[in-house]
Formats: C-alpha cells, structure tokens, sequence
C-alpha cells in the first residue's frame, strides 16, 4: 500500500490530535484525557513496548478488565505494527496458560487474579509482565503508569503497515481450544466507517464500554466512536448502579447492552435518581423506554443488529440496510460482498441454503497460527463463516444457524466440544455431549449428558464444579442429566436425537 494511501488506527489519532485538540477521548474513573494528551501517552506507551522488544508483529497481552489502557495499548501497537490482544479475564487457569503458551507475547500486561497467577507458572514465557490496576501495597503497585512514562516517545508518523493485524481476538473454539481471529487496522477503520453509517452517529457521540473489551461487540462500538471522534467511557466491568450514574454523568449515547443488562438498569432505577435520557437506544419495556430516548436510527428501528462473527469485524450484515425485507439479518456492509455456497464453492440460488460467505475489507487476516484451518476457511478466495444462511429474493439475508453446533448464551458463544472436553478430564466420566436448553433469560443454557464409569460416581453438583475449573464459568452446565450412553453419529455424538431425548432448543437462527 502506498504510504498517500495509508491509514492505520494511529494515524487516526493523529489527525483527532490536529482536529479535536480540546475534545475529550477517554473517560475512566478519575482519568480525562483530551486527544493531544492520549496521542502522547501511546507515543510513550509504544516506546515502553518497544525496549521490551516488541516490534511490527509482536504480540502483546491484556488480561484484566476494561480500561482506557486497552484502547491505549492497541493504538501503540498500530504505532508499531504489532498485535494487541485483549483475552477473556473470566477464564479459567488453564485457558490462560493456553493463550499465554499460543500467543506468546513478549509484553503482558495484567491485574492480579489467582488465575493468572496460576496460568504464569503454567507456562515457560520470555515476556515482560507488567501489573495494572494493583493495589497499594508491597507486591500489589500498578507498575504500569511509570513503565510507561519511562517510554521513549516514538515517532508517531513513523511507517506502518494498515494490512498487517493489529488486534486479536479469541473467537473459534472449533475442536475445544480457541484460536486468535486476527484483525488489521484497515479492516477495523473499514468496519467503524460502516457500523457509524448504519447507527448514524454524529459528532459528539459519548459511547460507555460496560461490556467486555475481549468481546468484538463492545470493541466496535468502541472503536466507531474512536474513529468518529466521540468519547468513550471505560468502566471495568458491567454495574447497574455504576452504569446508571455514568449514563447521567457523562451523556452517554449509546452502550453495551442486552436484554438482562437492561432489566438491571431498570431495577437500578426504577426510583428514577438517574437522568438516562441521553441514552438513545432500542426499545426493550414500557419502564426502559421511559427512561431513555428511543433510538430511530437504521441500528435501532426495530431491533438492534443483523449478523456478524469476530472474524468479520463485528457485523457482516445490518438489519438495518434491509428494513422489511423477507431476511431478518438485512443486507452486507457496503465494504464487504456475501455469497450463499455449498459444499463445492457455487453459489446457490435465492431461497437455498448454503454456507454463509464473505470478503472484503472488514474481512479478517486469518487466525494466528493455524496455517490448516486458515487455508481450509479461505478456500475459493471466499472467508467461509461456519454458520448456514439463505439469500432470499429481495437479495437480503436470513441467518439458519451454524454448521457446527453451538450455545448461545446471553450474549456468550458457547461451544459445546469445549465443555465436553472439560466434563471428561473428570475421572468418573466416561463419555460426554454438551447441548442447549431454552433459557427465558439467556436465551440457552447448556446442559450436559454424561456417561459415567462402571462402578464409578458422582453427582451434578461436583461435574458442574469441575467444569467451573477447567473454563470460564459462563460455559458450565446448568444441567446435567445421566445416561447409559451418548448416542453417535459416526464418531460424534448424535446432538439432534440428544436435543429430542433432553430438550434442547433456541439455538442461534432458530
């Protein structure tokens, strides 16, 4: 790409820097930063990374919760071509040390959390490890303030490539470990330009990241606004009461919410102490939209969203570029093509079902070291996303449902041979398959169907706590039922008689 064609995350910043010199960037706690004064701590920040040796295509690593310093950290790493990853801080021991042992990073960054300190001892890592958010306290100090001030600034206008991958996110836990869906700082600015057009932002947009960052529904929210030259407020993690009083505080937009967070704002206010009307969002209750205004923008006319995956950025489809058509995903991005294909790479007629296709320029890199998977998910030239779909004759897109199996929780994708995986490290497990039951809060709930061992025992309770060990505790079972035997189809288990013996159902697209 030539350099007068270039344009990566960071030099966004620089131009907010020129542009908006008064206007404010980030809002977390106590921190208030205008654009001048957080183009300058990413200068620092990028060359704190650099003299711990990381260069363009280095990795580094967040574990903990939400903070501007994830947003921070990402646009150093576009300032030097690096990739930044933000992991989930809810797993378990072992998935870190698994993210850990596959990324390798040369820099983590992280708050101290008995599964982190367990991960780190799990895995032989030459990496600088650099404690934010700590408390006072022998052992306990947030080294990450005077790590990175003692930075030498980089040039900010330095050469950076806007193709190469700048952020990672685990997503794709195909055969029971994640695996990094890489995204560039082009693809990123391309998906931003397409979601600020759909929700029809404008200039003073103020959007509060309670969602968490690992997430790539809060992350392109976040960066949307990034790119429009809004505000984005940090708070570690999802409050009512805190999420309420920041709402009112700071004006917020818009935020990261879905149905049981908005029933937790409602309680958090149903005394009407926080002023919410600054929130434009979509309707959800009589008492919810009383409370704020509702959004008539394309995002939220009638219900938020299309369909999308990390790997795509976020969003592949808007619902909102195909208002009363017969697709309930909508229509694909401006920046992106969609085809509907089956088994051999053709394109299938309107009204059949195929596999969901896509390229373009919000379009993944490719999963961080997965050679064989990355050449199996771009085959034909085409990012094959896993999930079935079906174009129908007023060309927008209905979504059928993945080609794998997999739970949809609250707002957690949940794949099932990663729970079995963790159900049948237990010693008196013999065999195990993982499904879906409706939820009226989530949605799903995973339920378990365990085989045990002859002569052996155990009860739902001490399986549940062993997977709650294993990973994050958002993909235990619920449930757990016991079985003679799991039925199969060929080597895996036969999840559409398991669903009619148990009661799975609501899965995505159903």
């Amino acid at each position: 790409m030539s350099v007068v064609h270039r344009l990566t995350l960071g030099d966004v910043l620089g131009e907010h820097r020129r542009g908006r010199p008064l206007g404010t960037a980030v809002v977390d706690g106590d921190v208030r930063l205008t654009w001048p004064e957080l183009d300058a701590r990413v200068n620092r920040a990028a060359g704190a990374l650099a003299a711990d040796g990381v260069a363009a295509g280095g990795r580094v690593l967040w574990l903990g919760r939400n903070s501007f310093r994830v947003l921070e950290l990402l646009l150093a790493c576009s300032r030097l071509g690096a990739i930044f990853c933000p992991a989930n801080w809810r797993q378990s021991a072992d998935e870190l040390a698994h993210v850990l042992a596959d990324l390798a990073p040369a820099v983590v960054v992280w708050e101290e959390s008995e599964a982190v300190e367990k991960a780190r001892g799990q895995v032989a890592l030459d990496a600088r490890w650099v404690r934010s958010g700590g408390q006072d306290g022998p052992g306990g100090e947030d080294e990450y303030e005077a790590w990175a001030a003692a930075g030498a600034p980089i040039d900010p206008d330095a050469e950076a490539s806007a193709d190469s991958p700048v952020l990672a996110l685990y997503t794709a836990a195909f055969d029971g470990r994640p695996s990094a869906a890489l995204l560039s700082d082009a693809a990123l600015i391309a998906h931003s330009m397409s979601l600020l057009h759909v929700r029809q932002m404008e200039d003073g947009f103020t959007y509060l990241a309670c969602g968490p960052l690992f997430h790539v529904g809060t992350m392109m929210f976040t960066l949307a606004a990034f790119q429009l030259g809004g505000t984005v407020v940090f708070t570690p993690a999802y409050e009512p009461t805190e999420v309420c009083r920041l709402i009112e505080r700071e004006r917020v937009t818009q935020a990261f919410l879905f149905g049981p967070m908005i029933d937790g704002l409602v309680e958090a206010n149903k005394d009407r102490r926080f002023d919410l009307s600054s929130l434009r969002f979509v309707s959800h209750s009589p008492e919810w939209d009383d409370m704020i205004t509702v959004d008539d923008s394309p995002w939220c006319a009638s219900k938020m969203g299309g369909y999308g995956q990390t790997e795509v950025g976020g969003m592949l489809t808007f619902l909102g570029l195909g208002m009363g058509g017969q697709g309930p995903a909508g229509r694909p991005s401006p920046l992106t093509q969609v085809r509907i294909l089956d088994a051999s790479g053709a394109e299938v007629p309107p009204g059949e079902v195929g596999e969901i296709c896509a390229r373009g320029h919000s379009v993944f890199s490719g999963y961080w070291n997965r050679p064989e998977l990355n050449a199996a998910k771009t085959a034909g030239g085409w990012h094959h996303t896993g999930d079935l779909g079906r174009r129908e004759p007023d060309g927008t897109i209905t979504f059928i449902g993945p080609k794998l199996r997999m739970i949809k929780s609250g707002n957690e994708n949940i794949y099932p041979a990663e729970v079995e995986r963790a159900l049948k490290t237990h010693p008196a497990v013999a065999d195990a398959a993982v499904i879906g039951v409706p939820d009226d809060r989530f949605g799903q709930s995973p339920k378990a169907v365990v085989v045990l061992r002859d002569g052996a025992a155990a009860t739902p309770e001490e399986l549940i706590e062993h997977v709650r060990g294993q990973i994050a505790s958002y993909k235990k079972p619920r449930h757990v039922e016991f079985a003679d035997e799991i039925p199969k189809r060929g080597f895996t288990p036969d999840y559409d008689l398991l669903d009619g013996r148990y009661g799975g159902g609501g899965y995505p697209g159903a």
